[in-house]
């Protein structure tokens, strides 16, 4: 007769419990990307979340297959169309909460949660898509603790744990954990670059300047506290006034938009040295372009960049990651000036058509001053003068403008913020016949002395313009500074009116208290980035070379690497050997007193007797101890060889062991 085949073991059901460990480790880890997510989707997934909580409560059958496709489907082409795309960064990361919400709709087993919990530590991942800074690594890190903690809750289904017990057990995992990350983080071979490609929509959402300019551009960035790099200076800080950071020259005018190409690149520009240069180390922030800011104006451009004809510092690629670069800059300089060339007149270029009433005012004031024995140098002079006698406001709110924008903001609203001024300053020069362009970056700078470093920020985006000066060349200047010269001398806060830039969110205060302590965080943060995010293949080689080892050599990290994981785990495995002994000592101290007695009573153990053997042996020899012997032997059974017991009972098993041994005869 032929045998029925055997049905394969199956794992446990998932329980309530262990069903809501499960979501509440998954609403966890997703709760980050609430405020990314379309809406619908975030509705969609607390629902779904919600639902497996309740079928596990009532212990309703599970959604059937159909049902799941379909909000599979209906919900994929949600997203598509909101996106555009299902592949990227932001449509990746939606689809993943959204097949994590339904993956708990058919967990079933303790196999399943298991899968769900592993998939869960690929969505903590993603958060450092959009932010890798010190608040993130930390929510984080508590919610791999608790995915750990519900992991090891459905490793123990049948025992009655509650929150506390497997918290801790993740914790103490964790924590044995730390050693092996540190030896990887710090000796694992660096590669130059990432190992893949960061999807296109990786930065969309990064905020700083453009590649163009029209009124409105800039003073959209004030309202940003975001840091758009940091400074440390070998020596003495600049006055604020001469820190002008160069970003994008911006030569061609349409009539709205201020643009600029990139032009020729070079390894380096010669520059006549006036004084003495300033050098300094800026980390910069990710902003997803290629321009790198510096001083005017760089003298000494780092590895791995270029110069423009125009000045202006550019990375072989985009920057988008955090970098950092040392440069050297020439406060006093004279560039270009070798002559004319094409870029003085590419800086005559005017639209025509456009701001009539401007250019008559230009060739009123080259009719003016055209005798003068430096003709450029007076129109100059003369045009600043006439910012200041017009009585023109600095503000943050500017009026609309219209077609003719720098008419209108000359002769009607005579409100504007920096790019207004030197749109218009520009404007103003070339209808004289002076070549002119802008240039935008930023001004200035916080000094924290808890790092002692420059703090720049978006807030502190300016745009300022470069005039054509004969046998001077290219000279700076700044027409915001005849209007508002508190700008460049105090900063954006000195300029506006008082109590603006606490209104508008900024990162001053005049609390002493409030912003030594943003200081002391961002000194924090900027170590943080320093030590640990912009921990690359330098810093691993300069590491290696300190310790007078070759950084070099592949097989150099290899071996650290292997002989620090192996001396690691042997030293943490000789810990918990150490620690399980010590555990098991009272229980074996009070069990050796009893077989103490008993040898003294004329019943000695064998060294290869096991306790039950010998409480066995005691009852036969010695019936007036079987009593005692057998409640010590299970007593001492229990502690030693029936596994975990929470610690309440481990302790009064053990005061009853000990007490049944001290009521024995001696």
């Amino acid at each position: 007769m032929a045998k029925t085949p055997a049905k394969p073991a199956t794992t446990p059901a998932i329980s309530l419990r262990n069903a809501v460990w499960l979501t509440v480790a998954f609403a966890l880890v997703a709760a980050p990307h609430a405020a990314r997510l379309p809406p619908w989707l975030v509705v969609l997934a607390g629902a779904l979340c919600l639902w497996r909580v309740y079928l596990a409560r009532t212990r309703l059958e599970m959604p059937a297959r159909w049902l799941l496709i379909a909000i599979v489907a209906a919900s994929g082409a949600a997203i598509f169309l909101h996106y555009r795309t299902l592949f990227g960064r932001d449509a990746g990361v939606a689809l993943l909460v959204l097949m994590l919400s339904l993956k708990l709709l058919e967990t079933r087993t303790q196999r399943d949660g298991m899968i769900l919990a592993f998939i869960g530590y690929f969505l903590v991942i993603t958060n450092f898509f959009y932010t890798q800074s010190i608040p993130t690594a930390l929510y984080l890190l508590a919610c791999v603790w608790f995915i750990t903690a519900a992991m090891i809750n459905l490793q123990h289904a049948d025992e009655p744990k509650g929150l506390r017990g497997p918290l801790l057990t993740s914790a103490v995992m964790l924590a044995q954990s730390v050693p092996l990350m540190v030896v990887f983080f710090v000796l694992f071979p660096r590669v130059q670059g990432p190992l893949w490609g960061m999807p296109s929509d990786a930065f969309a959402g990064v905020t700083g300047l453009s590649d163009n300019m029209r009124p409105g551009t800039i003073n959209k960035l004030v309202f940003s506290d975001e840091v758009a790099l940091r400074a440390e200076f070998a020596g003495k800080i600049p006055l604020p006034n001469r820190l002008y950071w160069r970003g994008p020259v911006l030569p061609d005018f349409d009539g709205q938009t201020w643009t600029g190409s990139l032009g020729g690149l070079y390894n380096n520009i010669g520059m006549p040295r006036r004084g003495d240069p300033v050098r300094y180390t800026v980390t910069i922030e990710p902003h997803n372009r290629r321009w790198l800011f510096a001083l005017d104006i760089p003298s000494i451009i780092p590895p791995r960049a270029a110069i423009t004809g125009e000045y202006l510092l550019l990375s072989n690629t985009p920057v988008t990651s955090r970098m950092r670069y040392t440069v050297e800059s020439q406060l006093e300089y004279a560039i270009g000036s070798d002559g004319a060339n094409v870029m003085q007149r590419r800086a005559l270029r005017l639209p025509p058509g456009y701001n009539r009433r401007t250019l008559a005012l230009g060739r009123e004031l080259r009719e003016r001053h055209g005798g003068a024995p430096d003709v450029n140098e007076a129109i100059t002079n003369a045009a600043l003068a006439l910012f200041r006698e017009q009585k023109l406001e600095y503000t943050l709110e500017p009026p609309l403008l219209g077609r003719d924008s720098v008419d209108d903001f000359l002769f009607n609203t005579r409100q504007g913020f920096c790019e207004h001024f030197s749109s218009a300053f520009v404007v103003l020069m070339r209808a004289a016949g002076v070549p002119a362009r802008v240039v935008t970056g930023y001004l200035g700078g916080e000094y924290n002395p808890l790092g002692n470093y420059l703090i720049v920020r978006q807030s502190d985006a300016h745009a300022w313009t470069e005039v054509w000066m004969e046998k001077r060349g290219w000279v700076r200047v700044d027409p915001t500074n005849s209007v508002s010269p508190a700008r460049a001398d105090g900063g954006l806060a000195a300029a506006i009116p008082e109590g603006a830039a606490l209104q508008r969110g900024l990162f001053t205060s005049k609390n002493p208290l409030l912003h030594r302590l943003a200081l002391t965080w961002d000194s924090v943060a900027n170590g943080w980035n320093q030590t640990v995010l912009s921990y690359n293949l330098e810093s691993q080689r300069a590491l290696l070379y300190r310790a007078g080892l070759d950084g070099d050599a592949l097989r150099t990290l290899a071996a650290l690497l292997i002989g620090a994981t192996v001396l690691v785990t042997a030293i943490l495995a000789l810990i918990a050997l150490t620690h399980r002994k010590r555990s098991r000592e009272p229980a074996l101290a009070a069990y050796q007193q009893f077989c103490d007695k008993m040898a003294k009573a004329g019943i000695a153990r064998g060294d290869a007797e096991g306790p039950l053997d010998f409480a066995a042996r005691v009852a036969t020899a010695r019936p007036e101890f079987a009593s005692a012997a057998h409640e010590i032997t299970q007593l001492y059974v229990s502690l030693r060889y029936q596994g975990e017991q929470n610690n309440i009972n481990k302790n009064n098993n053990l005061k009853q062991l000990q007490q049944h041994i001290q009521a024995l005869p001696a």
